[in-house]
């Protein structure tokens, strides 16, 4: 698709977030550049292979190759850019607080190669701390001083809201376009950027079509500051809400109540509605655990307690000990046992295994002296490199990693586990023990093909 007002864009980091951008912003006819300073990784994209799992980017990579181009070298297009995407990786350090050094890298060379007759706009776009966007001000300006050059130029808060194995979908189609500056001249040039998803004015990628009744999206527009904090305070309410739905798991077994049913009936109030009421092991992945303890350190940083935010993490680490727990009552001794694990990315449709509740569920098993065997359609390579030392076995499907299990637990909801052939695994297994850790399974007929079923709070 190609429209009249096409902006020149450079987009710094091809993860997630600066890949999907990338692509999308290209399909809506902007000329764009993808800039990382890994090799291997721009090698791949340059051939039209996605570096990262992510349902429809592989179709929009291969149809894009015309409006979207991939270099290590960020000095090259800058001083052709009307704006720069900064959406590189911001990984927490010990104490919770978020390192910023690759952001800060990024604000170094755009200070170095800007050009001060046609400065960018500069969004941030990675998830940063709150003072970000005035940090990465001072240090272009500290690097424009040295250069001997000074020009007037914005740095802009545009935070993403995207969920991993919908990230297009969420690009193309979003609730709403958070936009932080109090300069006029680069709000309407962010506006110009995003007019085809704010007017809905594109024919939708054959890959993710546009949903029915979807309407326009909201264009909010607020300081930096506000902008950097909905970001954690969006992430962090969802996050409470899962952990608050947990919590009320464990009530719902001591009673002999069913938590989906409970779920279903407080999401059914439009004050609470039913999105992120999934009792199950809790989540993970690289947004929710990071940014929690990232508000968390911030908040601790001005004397300002988050109780609730808190006790949403504290939640999160005891409830992937439910599983060992419910191991252990239905085995009773867990040492000896051989133990199949269904599920190793945090979430389906992705392959990101960072903060995923397999990690922890698996070492507590080894340590305790299982054998564990593992499936995952799409993470098992990554979570190999990750965990070399973790002495597991790797199975090519579900059926194998259940075959003389002791017990099956499913840990990632992948669409494929709904239709697996109980009866045939249960003759396979040498005790018919289930724990379904994402509530996902009918226990009803479980049961009648003979397994000892346990869910979450079921």
């Amino acid at each position: 698709m190609k429209t009249a007002d096409k902006l020149n864009i450079i987009i710094a980091g091809t993860g997630y977030v600066g890949l999907t951008t990338g692509l999308a912003l290209g399909y809506l006819g902007h000329n764009v550049t993808c800039v990382d300073n890994n090799t291997a990784l721009i090698d791949k994209l340059e051939r039209g292979i996605s570096t990262i799992f992510e349902p429809g980017l592989e179709e929009l990579l291969r149809d894009n190759s015309d409006d979207v181009s991939f270099t290590e070298e960020l000095f090259e297009d800058l001083p052709r850019a009307d704006i720069v995407i900064i959406a590189v990786g911001t990984p927490s350090k010990k104490n919770g607080d978020t390192d910023l050094s690759f952001v800060e890298a990024v604000a170094r060379n755009i200070g170095a190669a800007m050009n001060t007759e046609h400065p960018p706009v500069i969004i941030n776009k990675s998830t940063v701390p709150i003072g970000t966007a005035r940090r990465v001000e001072t240090v272009i300006k500290e690097v424009l001083e040295r250069r001997g050059a000074a020009c007037s130029f914005c740095v802009a808060s545009n935070p993403e809201f995207l969920r991993e194995g919908a990230a297009l979908h969420d690009t193309f189609y979003p609730d709403r376009i958070v936009v932080g500056t109090e300069d006029v001249q680069a709000l309407n040039l962010i506006r110009q950027m995003y007019a085809p998803i704010l007017e809905q004015t594109f024919t939708p990628p054959q890959a993710v079509p546009r949903p029915e009744g979807y309407s326009l999206p909201a264009l909010v527009t607020t300081s930096p500051t506000s902008a950097e904090l909905i970001k954690y305070t969006a992430n962090a309410f969802l996050a409470t809400k899962i952990s608050f739905i947990n919590e009320f798991a464990a009530i719902a077994e001591k009673v002999g109540a069913d938590i989906n049913e409970v779920a279903k009936g407080i999401g059914l109030d439009k004050r609470i509605g039913p999105g992120f009421l999934k009792a199950g092991v809790g989540w993970g992945g690289s947004c929710f655990p990071k940014d929690v303890r990232s508000i968390l350190f911030t908040s601790s940083q001005y004397n300002c307690e988050l109780q609730l935010v808190q006790a949403a993490l504290e939640v999160n680490r005891r409830q992937r000990k439910k599983v060992i727990e419910k191991l252990q009552q239905t085995l009773k001794v867990i040492r000896g046992s051989t133990i199949g694990l269904l599920g190793l990315a945090f979430k389906p449709n992705t392959d990101d295994i960072r903060e995923s509740p397999a990690i922890d569920v698996i070492q507590e098993l080894l340590d305790m002296g299982a054998r564990v065997k593992v499936y995952d359609p799409i993470a098992r390579e990554k979570y190999k490199l990750a965990y070399p030392e973790q002495n597991i076995v790797y199975c090519n499907s579900a059926a194998e990693a259940a075959q003389e299990s002791d017990a099956v637990v499913l840990l990632t909801d992948w669409d494929e586990f709904w239709h697996l052939p109980w009866e045939k695994i249960g003759d396979s297994m040498s005790q018919k023990i289930i724990v379904d850790g994402r509530n996902m399974l009918n226990s009803d007929e479980l049961r009648q093909l003979g397994f000892t079923y346990t869910g979450i709070g079921r």
